[in-house]
């Protein structure tokens, strides 16, 4: 009884892992994000040639992302990190203006992938704190987010080097995420 008892807390306190995978167009600040969320700070980054993965603990959840380069001859390779995401963040420069339908094409490129049925979308319309950025609801619709009838997604506006709006995407991706494996 004694040792049932004792575990008690430990379950109610245990830690759910998600694995996210995070992809976008080159120079949408994903590593930004992704180093935002870890280290809390802004950090200088260069140009992801491969991959960073990074565990970031938030609430009760530790969260394992893998932010992927975008750079067109890298992102082929993505599909390579499909395999068991349970949610995918697609970042989003909100500013570039002349690459949105490049963003909205490789968007529904991936999503078709089979691997990327169950994951739940989120997508972090980026820059937002530059005075030209289009709005989230542009950004959406440019993507083509509203004739994803039989996805869960969210899109969320975001500033990578103020932090703003990268946590309240974190908990949205979280809550939605259903087979949460204990830690």
């Amino acid at each position: 009884m004694g040792a049932s008892v004792s575990r008690l807390p430990k379950r109610l306190l245990s830690k759910c892992r998600i694995r996210i995978l995070m992809v976008g167009l080159d120079f949408s600040g994903k590593t930004t994000v992704l180093y935002k969320l870890k280290l809390g700070d802004t950090v200088t980054t260069v140009p992801t040639i491969g991959f960073n993965v990074e565990t970031v603990s938030y609430k009760n959840v530790i969260v394992t992302i893998w932010d992927v380069g975008g750079q067109q001859k890298i992102r082929p390779l993505w599909r390579h990190y499909f395999q068991n995401m349970q949610g995918l963040i697609f970042v989003v420069d909100s500013n570039d203006r002349d690459r949105i339908s490049e963003a909205r094409n490789e968007l529904h490129r991936i999503l078709s992938d089979n691997e990327l049925d169950c994951a739940k979308l989120l997508v972090f319309a980026n820059k937002q704190d530059f005075p030209d950025a289009m709005p989230v609801s542009e950004v959406a619709h440019k993507l083509g987010l509203y004739s994803l009838r039989h996805r869960c997604w969210h899109i969320q506006s975001a500033s990578a080097i103020s932090g703003h709006g990268l946590y309240e995407g974190l908990e949205w991706l979280s809550k939605n995420i259903s087979n949460k494996a204990p830690y």
